[in-house]
């Protein structure tokens, strides 16, 4: 795929699409530090409808600590893995009363360096958060990335790397958003949505739905 083609598919994302931001309901880096957390092999839905109610009685990381794993496990119980993710969280929260003044620190190492963590969840935070032009490769950009030509690769950080490479310096910043929604609402896995799709005459896949 050529730069002009690859430039070419962001504005026309951006046109449809000028402002894109996670699904996410959030109002702090902390609280989004924790949707983040419990999203992994879950829906952004089940998530919100979750943060909704827990961040009406914890909101920082002295709050949630205070509600112990049993009250946390209460207000997410309805996420997969759960159990994993509230013992996460608590872990979470007192390394960041001990090494961070309780707050969200802005660096990948840092950030990492959290139970429940990874790379991707700290490309999330660095980019939704703190405003840094990373990209987090999910399973829809994965999908989009290889199906498009956009960035094809064997594995996430592959792709990352490609795009980090590919994306124009002008969309890097919101690519992150771009891609997953298009994943998301048109580029889907089993049936993708090619009549729908602004990008259909640049998109390399041999299998377009017509």
């Amino acid at each position: 795929m050529t730069p002009s083609k690859r430039a070419e598919i962001f504005r026309r994302l951006k046109k449809a699409n000028p402002r894109p931001t996670t699904e996410l309901k959030y109002r702090t880096p902390f609280e989004l530090l924790v949707c983040v957390i419990l999203s992994a092999q879950a829906t952004d839905k089940s998530v919100n409808k979750a943060t909704t109610e827990l961040f009406k009685v914890a909101r920082t990381p002295p709050q949630i600590l205070g509600l112990g794993l049993r009250g946390l496990k209460r207000y997410i119980r309805t996420i997969g893995l759960y159990n994993t993710k509230a013992a996460n969280i608590l872990k979470t929260c007192r390394l960041l009363i001990e090494r961070h003044q309780g707050r969200v620190p802005e660096t990948r190492e840092a950030l990492q360096a959290l139970p429940g963590v990874g790379r991707k969840t700290a490309n999330v935070i660095l980019n939704t958060a703190f405003g840094q032009p990373t990209i987090a490769v999910d399973t829809h950009i994965f999908r989009v990335a290889n199906r498009t030509g956009l960035a094809p690769g064997k594995n996430v950080l592959a792709v990352e790397m490609k795009l980090l490479q590919a994306v124009p310096e002008e969309y890097r910043h919101d690519a992150h958003h771009w891609l997953i929604l298009h994943g998301r609402y048109t580029c889907l896995a089993r049936k993708p949505r090619c009549p729908e799709c602004v990008i259909y005459d640049l998109c390399e896949y041999g299998a377009k739905v017509k």
